[in-house]
Order: structure tokens, then C-alpha cells, then sequence
């Protein structure tokens, strides 16, 4: 059936400005923009220009922002038809300020992502069962997609969960964990090992797959990411770009995750292909504009072939 994304949605407010203000202090920014964004819309979004077949699950509010969120997946050509929306619940938002360097702080109002519970998610356990992979992220309530990743796990059907934004998560949940996809803040704090070097970084990911997880990829920024499962860790270098906005790159990398995985390729090669999205996504401003099609990430690892 291909690519199940169970995940959120949020509209981006975003703000440039040459940098965060510090307490108390209000400074003048550069731009304002607004942008459909929240990690399961933008791992859809991704894995949709990359050539994979999504179907996106969620909830969004009964108004302007909800309208305009469903309109941009339908342009993306992801089937929208499990998307619902809540009466009494806004679309979420994000409050994103990106500095100069192109590092950002975010602040998540979930809205309506929260009130996505169990009684919606039994209306999709039919497409649980028949994906070939679910993808899930931490912007909706936790009880409900260790749900939905258990009803995955039942099926045998692979899981991709990234355990963002950053929290505490229960062995049950991450034992049927298929591939978990971690930036260094996340595994410091799924294991509690400060994440310093790369001996740190792999440290944590064995840490992690002693949990259960069958694969641990353990994302590094522009340093690339770290593999580890039971053919041991293999650490994929990254590729050096002109950062502009680094909101969305992990989103990115996971929906290019997803779409390798079902196109059975091997996952260090899997790895390298996410890591080149991910790198071309932090070179442009917003969540969903920035995200690269397929053209562009085979033009830009041809270009690095030949340097």
C-alpha cells in the first residue's frame, strides 16, 4: 500500500532575525513568513517528491489553517482522505525563529494533533495492516501512536519512529521499534549519555538497541549519521552545505528514510540518499518549500560523485 504517515500538522509562523533575543529583550527582526509545516506533514511532503506512495493520518481544526494544510498535501498528490478535522480543537502551530546562522528555535501549539485519540486511530487499522511501512513522530499523544506502532508491530509491518520532539519513551514502545531515528538531543535523552563525540554517539545507539530496537540511525547534523544494529555501526558522513534554515531537515531525512526502505535498497545506501535530502532541505527557507524532489537529490549526489 506503500508509505503511512500518522502525524501531525502545523502552520509555521515563522520569524528571521539576526539573532534569538535574550530575556526581556526585544529586538527587531528581518522577515515574516507562513508556512504548512508539522513533522508528519512534512515527512509526507518529503517522502512524496522523493517518489514514494503516502497516505497521511492526523487531524487538523475546522478552519483556515486546517483548510490550507489539506490543500497542500493534495498538491503533493498524498492521499488526504484519513486527515479529519476537530470541531473544538485549532491546527497547530509552530512559532519558529531562525537566526542568521541558520539555527532556529521552535515553540508547538499540537491543537488539534492532541485530540487525535484512539477511537480515530481504529478507523485506520485497516491501512496499518497493509502498509508497507508506518512512519510516526512525538507531536501527537504518545499513548495513541504506542498504539499504532503496536497494531504495526502485530502485523508485521515496519516502524519508523522519530522520537521528536524530545521525550522520555517506555521500553514497551521501543522494543516494536523497527527504526528509530534520533538527533543527539534525543538519544541523550532516551538514555541519558551526553552525546559529545562519535564514541559518545554510538554508545547511545547501542544503548538503545539493547532496548529492542532492531535498527538505530542516529542523526548528526552536517557530520552525517551513525547506523547501529546487529551488523554492528556504520557511520554515513554528511555532505557540507550553506545552511540558511535548518527547520525540517530531519523531517526530510525521514521520509527519504521511508521511501528507501520500501524500495528495499540497502540501508547504508538508504542512509547516505537521506542524509543528501537533508542536506539540500537546510539550504532553503521554510518546512515544505525547502523540501527537495527527487531530481534535485540526484543532480546534487551526481555533482558530489564528480567533485
Amino acid at each position: 500500500m506503500g508509505i503511512l504517515v500518522i502525524g501531525s500538522f502545523m502552520m509555521d509562523l515563522v520569524v528571521q532575525t539576526p539573532r534569538a533575543p535574550e530575556n526581556g529583550e526585544t529586538i527587531i527582526g528581518t522577515h515574516f513568513s507562513r508556512f504548512p509545516g508539522g513533522k508528519g506533514a512534512n515527512q509526507a511532503v518529503s517522502a512524496s517528491r522523493l517518489g514514494g506512495d503516502v497516505i497521511m493520518a492526523g487531524k487538523v481544526g475546522s478552519d483556515e489553517f486546517g483548510e490550507e494544510m489539506i490543500a497542500a498535501l493534495n498538491k503533493e498528490q498524498i492521499d488526504t482522505r484519513s486527515i479529519l478535522k476537530d470541531e473544538t480543537s485549532p491546527t497547530g502551530i509552530g512559532m519558529v525563529t531562525v537566526e542568521a546562522d541558520g539555527n532556529n528555535r521552535i515553540i508547538v501549539v499540537p491543537g488539534a494533533n492532541m485530540a487525535y485519540g484512539m477511537d480515530d486511530l481504529r478507523t485506520i487499522e485497516s491501512q496499518i495492516k497493509a502498509a508497507d511501512i508506518v512512519v510516526v513522530q512525538l507531536e501527537m499523544d504518545v499513548h495513541m501512536i504506542e498504539r499504532a506502532v503496536t497494531i504495526a508491530a502485530d502485523h508485521h509491518v515496519p516502524v519508523i519512529l522519530n522520537p521528536a520532539p524530545a521525550q522520555e519513551l517506555n521500553d514497551n514502545l521501543l522494543s516494536k521499534v523497527t527504526y528509530l531515528t534520533p538527533n543527539s538531543t534525543e538519544a541523550e535523552i532516551l538514555t541519558g549519555i551526553k552525546i559529545n563525540s562519535t564514541e559518545d554517539a554510538e554508545r547511545a545507539a547501542n544503548a538503545l538497541l539493547n532496548k529492542g530496537i532492531e535498527n538505530v540511525v542516529l542523526t548528526l547534523a552536517e557530520e552525517g549519521a551513525l547506523i547501529v544494529n546487529g551488523t554492528g555501526a556504520h557511520p554515513i558522513p554528511g555532505f557540507q552545505v550553506e545552511a540558511v534554515d535548518s527547520v525540517a531537515a530531519g523531517d526530510a531525512f525521514n521520509g527519504a528514510l521511508a521511501v528507501g526502505i520500501t524500495q528495499g535498497k540497502p540501508l547504508t545506501e538508504v542512509v547516505r540518499f537521506a542524509n543528501a535530502v537533508g542536506a539540500l532541505t537546510v539550504t532553503k527557507e521554510g518546512a515544505i518549500p525547502s523540501l527537495p524532489n527527487l531530481g534535485e537529490v540526484n543532480n546534487f549526489l551526481n555533482q558530489k560523485l564528480e567533485a
